[in-house]
């Protein structure tokens, strides 16, 4: 018997393909599967039975699509309006029951594009990735977990059953979310959150030690934490401050002040908020220097004659 895995590509009878679907090597669709005009499809990735995939989806090799799951629907978004936009998926990803993840809109409407799942991730049964939100690699996603439009999650972050997750946050690297949390601003990367509103509690030391961080880093991490989150001045800004003073740090604990100072850029609590809070306020000038121009006569409009 040959460990190889087999090259030969099955479609169950009872599947529907629309016309340009493309299978890769190996690829398994399962009865009454559905797969839209435009969609991609990996070598050696298994789509189960009732399982959708539709809508310009392109997913990358050795997935697996569980029963009903759908992937690459258009967004939850009323400003969406067709637009030619992506679901992009990577390698090695399992998506379990009835889990969703939607295209991105479109950049006229201050959309990326595009959503993007990275390699090796989980997304457990009824999860859903809104429109335009980025995942890395390795991250977990637990049951019922709700992403909004524009969430980036990092690598190796796991958020746990029934979190919600508001639009344009930003889940750092190695975080950990505590069950039914409600998240509303950005999670810093290898520390616990939970509750509603969610709050640091604590270090991710498991998740630190699974991804093999060096012992040298997790010290690191421990005394950062005291300085930023127990310290006498009891705020964050004295912690950074103290942090910064100190000089050279540990790659780890430099990502976790660059994250912190980063958010103190964003609005409410969110980086990603602010840069879009930044990106209208250009449009807004852009568009008014425009009008001023043709009403003065300086237009492309008013001169012509």
């Amino acid at each position: 018997m040959s460990d190889m895995p087999s090259t030969e590509t099955k479609v169950h009878p009872t599947a529907f393909l629309e016309h340009g679907v493309e299978l890769g090597v190996g690829v398994e669709v399962g009865p009454f599967a559905v797969l839209g005009s435009g969609v991609q499809v990996g070598d050696r990735t298994k789509v189960m039975g009732h399982a959708q995939i539709l809508n310009r989806t392109l997913l990358g090799e050795d997935n697996v699509v569980f029963p009903g799951a759908i992937l690459g629907c258009i967004p939850q978004d009323k400003k969406f309006r067709g637009e030619q936009t992506q679901l992009i998926i990577g390698d090695r990803n399992h998506f379990r029951e009835h889990c969703t993840a939607h295209i991105g809109t479109g950049r006229e409407h201050g959309g990326a594009g595009q959503t993007t799942i990275g390699n090796d991730n989980l997304l457990m049964a009824c999860s859903h990735v809104a429109h335009d939100c980025h995942l890395g690699d390795k991250v977990t996603m637990g049951n019922n977990v709700l992403l909004a439009g524009h969430v980036h999650v990092e690598y190796g972050a796991t958020i746990s059953g029934g979190t919600a997750i508001h639009q344009f946050t930003t889940i750092g690297t190695m975080a950990f979310i505590g069950g039914l949390a409600r998240v509303g601003m950005d999670v810093p990367p290898y520390l616990i959150v939970e509750g509603r509103p969610g709050r640091v509690r604590g270090i991710n030391l498991v998740g630190l030690r699974r991804r093999g961080v060096s012992e040298k880093s997790q010290e690191a991490l421990k005394e950062a934490y005291r300085i930023l989150f127990m310290n006498p001045q009891g705020n964050l800004e004295a912690g950074l401050d103290a942090l910064e003073a100190k000089g050279e740090l540990v790659e780890e604990v430099r990502n976790l002040v660059l994250f912190l100072r980063r958010i103190e850029k964003g609005g409410r609590g969110r980086y990603l908020e602010g840069m879009r809070r930044d990106q209208q306020n250009e449009s807004k000038s852009s568009s008014a220097a425009g009008q001023g121009d043709e009403a003065s006569g300086t237009g492309t409009k008013s001169s012509e004659k």
